[in-house]
């Protein structure tokens, strides 16, 4: 996708996302077969729920037929939330990662699993899960140090919606 195209997509798109609270991830177009996949990747502090995707996939759907954005070819829509095993790359991201344990690829080398348990302007505090019986620690870590990092799935873990009902 054309730097123009992307830039006027987001131009035209973000004002409809902004409104319904949510965050423009990415925008991206390819190709599937002769037709293009207009895929809108969308986020909020709360996660996105399925009705939201859907009532934003009808505004976008309305807006881009009303203008040429898209061209004159056949696309398809694809409006969702980030999967959860996504690049944690904006300060956002790492506020909503709160409580989560997140896997880090350091700029020095090396890896770090631990829990984020705050995050501030300049970095992240952390609890490094102990090994064999030993407690965990405290660990902070700066932006800069970052190289990578990616939530880590947890099939045992509680949601907030868990631990507020508990």
């Amino acid at each position: 996708m054309s730097t123009t195209q992307s830039e006027r997509l987001r131009g035209l798109l973000e004002p409809l996302v902004t409104a319904r609270q949510l965050d423009l991830e990415e925008i991206e177009v390819s190709r599937a077969g002769r037709r293009r996949v207009l895929r809108i990747i969308v986020d909020s502090d709360d996660g996105v729920e399925l009705d939201a995707c859907a009532e934003l996939s009808r505004a976008v759907s309305e807006t881009l037929d009303e203008t040429d954005a898209m061209g004159e070819g056949e696309y398809v829509l694809e409006v969702s939330s980030p999967g959860a095993d996504r690049p944690l790359t904006e300060h956002r991201h790492f506020v909503r990662a709160v409580g989560r344990l997140v896997r880090f690829r350091l700029e020095e080398g090396g890896e770090l699993v631990a829990r984020v348990l705050g995050v501030d302007d300049e970095g992240l505090d952390l609890e490094v899960p102990g090994v064999k019986g030993r407690k965990a620690t405290a660990r902070r870590v700066g932006f800069p140090e970052i190289a990578k990092a990616r939530v880590e799935i947890e099939f045992n873990r509680k949601d907030k919606k868990e631990e507020e009902e508990a």
